[in-house]
């Protein structure tokens, strides 16, 4: 039981932010380009692979980015208690974990047609190698919204097995969502990482961060504009996205405080509800 207990804490599967937002732009991915008026149980099988997708990819991202991240968490107060940082598991269990996590993850995969199965692998080693990023760049986040959103992509794809334009547009949105999102979740250990090192979004605009947050979701509303045009989608779409637009910036934006990694915190958890507002809104864009 305890070593159960323990794989939950690693996997922060009782922390489902984390995997509901791998989810939800598979979800739009998956509802753009679906046609409702075929099989309606292909759809919600194809939801529940991506659903149980995220949840096993982003539990195996977790092992990987608490092995790679070991030295650094011991350091940070937020994360030195976790279970490879603290020693309560070991990197060799760890490994075993995530080679498992990944394992029924490519069982999931290869549900898809051939496209979908050839990108999807080709992304593995950026999503692997996220957690380095922050030695080395600025822009850790940017490198997180490319791979975190990745599932916009391949829910296209399962579907159309090619790429065009509509996805890409969404899926840059999508980037610039993560990245908004994501630089407010690193105040909560802004300072810890100023004093090991480490570097991030949030540490290169602390000084203009509600400025870059409005720029990351205008752009992040443009490319829901631009991609619901293209999908020519009803009206109510557009009138319905001024909900998320609201969230944004009378929520996200307006209450945002830095200094306060509670408010950080919470800011940052509300996204899931964007995500699943964006999916109903798109649902709303195709059948009304």
């Amino acid at each position: 039981m305890n070593q159960l207990n323990l794989f939950i804490e690693l996997t922060r599967l009782t922390r489902p932010i984390g995997y509901m937002l791998l989810f939800w732009p598979c979800a739009w991915g998956l509802t753009l380009v679906y046609n409702f008026s075929e099989n309606f149980e292909k759809y919600i099988f194809y939801l529940t692979l991506f659903f149980l997708g995220s949840v096993l990819m982003r539990s195996a991202g977790c092992i990987v980015n608490d092995i790679l991240d070991r030295k650094f968490d011991k350091k940070v107060l937020r994360t030195k208690n976790r279970p490879i940082a603290s020693g309560k598991i070991s990197i060799s269990t760890a490994l075993l974990y995530s080679a498992i996590l990944c394992f029924l993850a490519f069982i999931v995969l290869i549900n898809f047609n051939y496209f979908t199965i050839l990108i999807a692998l080709a992304s593995m080693p950026l999503a692997f190698t996220y957690p380095l990023m922050k030695r080395y760049t600025y822009w850790p986040q940017l490198f997180l919204g490319v791979t975190f959103n990745y599932g916009l992509i391949l829910g296209w794809t399962s579907i159309t097995g090619e790429l065009n334009v509509i996805p890409i547009i969404f899926y840059i949105g999508a980037i610039f969502w993560t990245l908004g999102y994501d630089t407010i979740y690193g105040y909560q250990d802004i300072k810890d990482d100023e004093i090991i090192g480490l570097k991030s979004t949030s540490i290169k605009f602390k000084g203009t961060a509600k400025l870059f947050l409005i720029i990351c979701y205008l752009i992040l509303i443009f490319s829901l504009l631009v991609g619901g045009y293209l999908m020519d989608f009803s009206l109510f779409y557009f009138i319905f996205l001024t909900i998320p637009i609201g969230q944004l910036f009378l929520y996200q934006i307006k209450t945002f405080n830095s200094k306060d990694p509670n408010v950080c915190f919470r800011i940052f958890k509300s996204n899931n509800y964007f995500g699943f507002i964006i999916f109903i809104n798109i649902i709303i864009g195709k059948i009304l």
